[in-house]
């Protein structure tokens, strides 16, 4: 994945496998890659990244490939061998080994940012590494940087597409850290992927290249505008601000569209409007849950190219007053917007068709209560025989870890129902203090009137990154 992204990034940058800018690169270019790219005396643009696995075949890749003169090689960091799909491996026995150098290597590329703001962390919920050695550097991260912003993106177990049988474990157990760790954590998984290429890009058998590649241009768009010019802008900050009403409530859902495979590209022209309305779509999720059957809080989204205020507005009036989605009665606005002028870029060889504007969303919902409850039942399942347990123990985890996670979920879950649930009746009562018996025929509450107003504006700042198995993290600066 962090070559993908990677590779991605420098191709909006213009700037070479070799690190250094094409020829024809203005400063204003250079300028902006400064947020995720640091420069040297010899011009070389390098990732501010640190990429981790505890198994080193992944990272040979990164090594001995077209990127490898990208990077630093203190950059890049392996272990001898892998956590074997085990929480506890990455947490305790391995990962404290490693965590050492991690730690001293964030220092050194946060030390070189001139304006630090927070971190991106990309892992994998249910693996060894993704898991166990990210909640480690989580604790360390919100420690040492605890004013900073960690902004998570997580690959989450998908309900029926599993790659290990102890994933609700590792997953239950990340769960429970990122849950206090981080101020943002954006789920994604793995089968909703694999449907949006046989569904939208038919792809049959798409390779994990081709789920990276797609995952990459999803990083892209949501880091756009702390990387170029817009006219309405945001940063970490901000993101945060207008996407979490509660500390534990932070899990948002994300989307894009418009997803067209290019043989198709040619035939599909996407209004404004057609790009709103596809990202509320199931198929352009990322995330396998319905939207529908929950009550949203927040969102945020995110233009790319030639799109107009007035075009924006229209399709948001429109995506309001067609009321298939349901809003928390106590959010007066609902949508946060960004526009950022730079089209979004498809690399040729991408499943992806090359479009002149893109929409990403990032939903805040209690929809993403059925992704935990599915996950959550597995734990259940597995935990109730105690099954797998001991190979956790013997790597100096307790047992009670389990059930303490546990909890934390099934608090999280009451937590999502309970700041979702109408008002109404509590407004009710207050206006029948306030007016005796009389009685009141009002509009449903559980939806944003046409009428609210629809955006805020912001300002612009900067990131860059750090990576766990094949999913990265990020330093920002």
């Amino acid at each position: 994945l962090s070559n993908a992204v990677w590779e991605l990034l420098c191709i909006e940058h213009g700037i070479n496998a070799n690190g250094l800018p094409v020829a024809s690169l203005g400063l204003d270019d250079l300028q902006s890659s400064e947020t995720f790219f640091q420069g040297t005396p010899t011009g070389q643009r390098v990732p501010r990244a640190v990429i981790i696995d505890l198994e080193p075949t992944v990272i040979d890749e990164i090594r001995t490939g077209v990127y490898r003169r990208l990077f630093h090689p203190d950059q890049l960091i392996t272990s001898v061998e892998d956590a074997a799909n085990n929480y506890a491996r990455g947490f305790y026995s391995l990962g404290r080994g490693t965590v050492g150098r991690v730690l001293s290597q964030i220092r050194r590329v946060t030390e070189a940012c001139d304006m630090f703001q927070g971190f991106f962390l990309i892992n994998s919920f249910g693996g060894g590494t993704g898991s166990g050695l990210t909640s480690l550097v989580q604790n360390h991260l919100s420690t040492e940087y605890a004013k900073r912003s960690k902004i998570q993106i997580g690959i989450y177990p998908g309900p029926r597409l599993s790659t290990g049988i102890v994933e609700p474990y590792n997953s239950v157990l990340t769960f429970n850290s990122s849950m206090e760790q981080s101020e943002l954590s954006i789920l994604l998984d793995n089968e909703s992927l694999y449907d949006l290429c046989d569904i939208k890009l038919n792809l049959t058998r798409p390779t994990y290249t081709d789920i990276n590649r797609i995952t990459s241009v999803l990083l892209s768009s949501l880091t756009a505008p702390l990387r170029f010019e817009s006219s309405l802008n945001s940063d970490l900050t901000q993101l945060e601000t207008n996407l979490v009403p509660y500390p534990r409530i932070h899990f948002p859902i994300i989307s894009y569209s418009p997803i067209v495979s290019p043989e198709w590209s040619e035939h599909d022209t996407c209004s404004v409007n057609d790009l709103t309305r596809m990202l509320f779509a199931r198929d352009s999720q990322m995330l396998n849950v319905d939207l529908a059957q929950g009550k949203i809080m927040s969102c945020c989204i995110q233009y790319r190219g030639n799109v107009a205020l007035q075009e924006v507005s229209k399709a948001i009036m429109d995506t309001k007053c067609r009321r298939l989605w349901h809003f928390v009665d106590w959010c007066p606005t609902g949508f946060k917007l960004g526009i950022v002028s730079q089209p979004p870029t498809i690399p040729s060889y991408a499943p992806l068709a090359q479009t002149k504007r893109s929409a990403t969303l990032l939903v805040n919902t209690s929809a993403v209560n059925q992704a935990l409850r599915k996950v959550n039942s597995k734990f259940d399942t597995l935990y109730q025989k105690r099954a797998f347990v001991h190979w956790f123990v013997s790597e100096g985890m307790e047992e009670a870890e389990f059930t303490e996670a546990r909890e934390d979920m099934s608090v999280l879950e009451k937590d999502y129902l309970e700041v979702t649930q109408t008002t109404k009746f509590a407004e009710e009562q207050e206006m029948g203090l306030q007016i005796g018996t009389q009685e009141t025929l009002e509009q449903p509450e559980d939806m944003i009137s046409p009428s609210d107003p629809i955006w805020q504006t912001s300002s612009n700042h900067f990131i860059p990154w750090i990576e766990l198995e094949g999913d990265i993290e990020s330093v920002s600066r």
